[in-house]
């Protein structure tokens, strides 16, 4: 799935409705390198992704650190990241 460069509020529903539609077609890995602007409304689809069904065994590949930065301040980051691997991303470990 190409994953958008913005996910803010405004893209929020699009997006959502793709990478849902993409998991539900089995995609498993979800590359977000290409993400350059972002708000809470990234992380809230994220969340919904990991709630769908067979979303639990959807990697989040690639994750910017400050994406990992913001679900932290949310208290979700262990719902969607590897925290061993987020801990080491951000020189934690």
């Amino acid at each position: 799935m190409q994953i958008p460069a913005r996910v803010t509020l405004a893209e929020a529903t699009a997006f959502r409705a793709a990478a849902l539609a993409a998991c539900a077609a089995g995609a498993r890995d979800l590359d977000l390198a290409g993400l350059a602007e972002y708000d809470s409304a990234a992380v809230a689809v994220l969340l919904e992704i990991r709630r769908a069904p067979g979303g639990a065994g959807v990697r989040f590949l690639n994750v910017p650190a400050n994406l990992r930065k913001l679900a932290s301040l949310y208290g979700v980051d262990s719902l969607l990241f590897d925290i061993r691997t987020t801990a080491t991303d951000l020189g934690r470990v």
